[in-house]
């Protein structure tokens, strides 16, 4: 089945567009006070507090639904998006025997190259099963690695922290020299994938310590129960996915990532407080956001009006709501949930999301607009980035029957995809990409604003 185009606007029963809880957890963090400051034609995004500072996309260009453009202004369409917000821009140090990267901001340190045999080349063969990268940590903590013993998997949010959004997705006909990987290479050695040992330029996964509590590629009517599945970034194209560790679903052998380690506290752990207004501040990143969502689907022209709009009514009380960065929303996913194990969306049950019927029929919940625009290969900007709360969908066809296809939950929730930022979903009956992920471009929109300001 389908997802409408105006779903929301068709179907008005109450089960369809009833506000539910949503999931999660939280932990206590400690709350410092700010200042906001504005630069000429930038908002500068401070926060309330840097327990967890969310770091900057990097994001420089303004874009229109294919293009860059002059930056718009406030009233004019496509105003709000990304790089018409400055926050923490990264900082990183890199040791002086060139093994390790301290984030400054986050205060994480990362092992410089995913090099696992030492060869001085980033290949296939420094890629781990899931297997062997549970084991990595103990192999640096050993060989006191850089200094230190305590090295660990990093956690999704940790990784997802490194992303930097001038990367440039891989597109047909695209070579490792003419991309620019969703990483500051400046401090961070990479490779895209092993071509030369059959794999795809896009191969570029990298492994978290995060399983999703729910299983992805699930299909009965083929004999396949569903493939456990480690959450990993891709740093070659931009997205966080789930992947399955048996490669069951047609695929033969195990599943193998690069593994870059990381040391130091946790990061990314929310503290949610309800302010009783329908607001939520999480004070571990100093973000205020609203409870509620748009309650239905916009395209990303829409959806950037659609805060304006909200501006202009000072909605609960505030008229300095944006559309969150892809960082920013991607920090108030809660991994711990999931719509079939939780019946909920991936995020603290303190939120409401609109419930929506997937393309398999289903209940579920919705893909999330950011400001932020997926650029593609060529550097154009038709795509933007969407963090999917509910089952991460895609068309599959059966590898043993080649004449039945379904829809499934092929990433999980939680993953980061993107979606045209115009368009009709129906000239994508059968999705997009090598899972047929789910084409909707009528996403829904949870805004954010500075706590402090």
């Amino acid at each position: 089945m389908l997802f409408k185009q105006n779903f929301c606007k068709a179907i008005a029963t109450a089960t369809l567009m009833m506000l539910t809880a949503c999931g999660g957890g939280s932990s206590d963090s400690t709350t410092t006070a700010s200042t906001a400051s504005t630069a000429t034609g930038t908002t500068v995004v401070t926060t309330l507090a840097d327990k967890s500072p969310v770091i900057d996309t990097s994001q420089t260009a303004t874009y229109d639904a294919t293009s860059v453009i002059a930056a718009p202004t406030v009233g004019q369409p496509f105003y709000g998006q990304d790089a018409q917000y400055s926050g923490k821009q990264a900082s990183y140090t890199k040791s002086a025997d060139g093994l390790t990267v301290k984030d400054n901001l986050t205060g994480l340190t990362w092992q410089q190259s995913p090099d696992t045999t030492g060869d001085g080349t980033i290949d296939s063969k420094d890629k781990l099963t899931w297997t062997q990268t549970q084991a990595r940590p103990a192999v640096l903590n050993a060989a006191n690695y850089g200094g230190y013993n305590d090295w660990r998997l990093p956690a999704i949010k940790e990784l997802y922290s490194l992303m930097n959004f001038m990367g440039t997705d891989v597109g047909p006909g695209s070579t490792a020299a003419t991309l620019t990987p969703f990483i500051d290479r400046n401090y961070f050695s990479f490779g895209y994938g092993d071509m030369g040992a059959g794999e795809r330029l896009l191969d570029a996964q990298y492994a978290s310590s995060n399983l999703y509590v729910s299983k992805t590629m699930m299909a009965v009517q083929y004999g396949f129960p569903g493939d456990e599945t480690l959450f990993g970034v891709n740093f070659a194209d931009g997205r966080i996915k789930g992947y399955g560790l048996s490669n069951s679903f047609g695929n033969a052998g195990e599943k193998t990532f690069y593994v870059r380690l990381v040391r130091g506290a946790a990061y990314g752990v929310n503290d949610f407080v309800d302010n009783g207004d329908s607001t939520i501040t999480d004070r571990a990143t100093g973000q205020m956001w609203t409870k509620g969502d748009s309650g239905k689907g916009l395209n990303w022209q829409e959806a950037l009006a659609w805060a304006q709009t909200k501006n202009a009514e000072n909605y609960l009380g505030h008229s300095d709501w944006r559309l969150p960065n892809a960082k920013e929303l991607q920090a108030i996913v809660d991994y711990t949930r999931s719509p079939d194990t939780t019946s909920s969306a991936a995020i603290h049950p303190l939120f409401t999301c609109t419930t929506i019927t997937n393309e398999a029929g289903k209940q579920d919940y919705p893909f999330y607009w950011t400001n932020t625009t997926h650029i593609s290969s060529d550097g154009t900007g038709a795509s933007a980035i969407y963090i999917a709360f509910g089952r991460a969908m895609g068309y599959m066809t059966s590898p043993t029957d080649p004449s039945q296809s379904a829809w499934l939950d092929v990433h999980g929730a939680g993953a980061q995809r993107s979606d045209p930022k115009a368009g009709n979903p129906a000239d994508f009956p059968n999705g997009r990409g090598p899972q047929g992920d789910a084409i909707r471009i009528d996403n829904y929109v949870r805004l954010v604003r500075n706590a402090n300001s």
